[in-house]
């Protein structure tokens, strides 16, 4: 999968930009608020038709224009194909496939797959469960249409429920209504739990290798899906929470309270097994979260038969020079892009680069010191 270019009129600060790529690594340095995530943004959002970083689309317009137009041309199997993404102020955006237009944001999954590595996702081990189920719902989301929409039908019911168990306490007679709500939740809930035990399972394989080549054999890393129920008990246990959720005025089982454990082995006698979560030093959490994110890498390319789009924003700031190079070797055959302030880290690991840009105020320029 090949992004081959860009063009963009109006978005963030981009009043107009043309950009060609060729496969291999693309840096783009800078200083900061210069646009170098803006460009990342909008390659995200030809791939996911939204953002990573707002909800509101109207903050992706240039200020004080009214319209912005993201068109995006890759090349997939062979077959050139073409995205636009048109936002307008107060109106929904607009988007289209090879120039039909497309009604929902789940007929964009899977058509062009890209990895987004923020210095966020270093922290996914170390912050608390609500970031780990985060991140399950982004990546599944990416390839898979129908856990898609089952997590939006499941957010819609447990918003709803939520607010039903409010009223309750005011109304009590609206406790017979509770049933539909509780059916429709434990309906899309068991897709979620059942995509991401798949998941998972299949991360955990690729991340385990990986995991073990970052640390020269000394650690082998398992990730564990710990659901908050599983799928046959889901009814009966929201059922037997009843009484509790009255109490909290919240629902206090399913998926939402799903978390992600990860247990490091020491390849040294004796040595405990380590929740990384917990007792994890930041060195052994960002080189599980490392592992974790490399590992998307080659899950997409077993699924879709083709390696992704990789967007790399200031993350090798973040990580010490042992990390930096392996996460360099690691994109060898994928077409990566990559922002940062400086060039010290290609020049010091020798990194074979296609074209390096220089992003100053919306104006980017072909920079060839590499």
């Amino acid at each position: 999968m090949k992004i081959q270019s860009i063009d963009l009129k109006n978005f963030r600060n981009y009043p107009e930009l043309h950009l060609e790529f060729e496969d291999g690594i693309h840096i783009f340095y800078g200083d900061n608020a210069q646009g170098k995530t803006n460009l990342l943004e909008a390659v995200y959002l030809s791939s996911a038709c939204r953002s990573f970083r707002t909800a509101n689309d109207r903050e992706m317009i240039r200020f004080q224009e009214e319209e912005g137009h993201v068109k995006l041309f890759f090349e997939r199997q062979g077959i050139r194909h073409r995205i636009d993404v048109h936002l307008k102020k107060g109106r929904a955006k607009g988007a289209a496939i090879d120039s039909v237009p497309v009604r929902k944001a789940a007929d964009f999954i899977g058509f062009l797959n890209v990895i987004l590595f923020s210095p966020e996702d270093l922290q996914i081990v170390k912050e608390g469960p609500g970031e780990r189920r985060r991140f399950l719902d982004t990546e599944i989301s990416l390839t898979d249409k129908i856990y898609y929409q089952a997590w939006l039908k499941y957010r819609k019911a447990l918003e709803q429920r939520n607010q039903l168990l409010k009223d309750i306490a005011f109304e009590p007679s609206l406790e017979e209504t509770l049933d539909v709500w509780d059916e429709a939740l434990v309906n899309a809930g068991k897709e979620i739990i059942a995509g991401r035990r798949r998941f998972v399972s299949d991360l955990f394989e690729i991340a385990k290798e990986t995991h073990r080549t970052i640390t020269g054999g000394q650690e082998i890393l398992e990730i564990r899906y710990e659901p908050d129920v599983n799928e046959p008990d889901f009814l009966q246990k929201l059922k037997e929470a009843r009484a509790r959720d009255f109490r909290q005025k919240t629902t206090t089982v399913g998926p939402h309270r799903d978390d992600l454990a990860f247990d490091l082995i020491s390849m040294k006698k004796d040595e405990p097994v380590l929740d990384a979560r917990i007792y994890g030093s930041q060195g052994q959490q960002r080189t599980a979260a490392l592992s974790l994110k490399l590992s998307e890498i080659e899950w997409i390319r077993k699924k879709a038969g083709e390696p992704p789009v990789l967007l790399l924003d200031d993350v090798l700031s973040e990580l010490d020079s042992g990390r930096q190079e392996y996460l360099l070797n690691s994109l060898q055959g994928v077409q990566t892009f990559i922002t940062c302030t400086g060039l010290e880290n290609f020049v010091r690991n020798r990194v074979k680069t296609e074209k390096v840009y220089h992003v100053t105020d919306g104006v980017i320029t072909n920079d060839e010191r590499i």
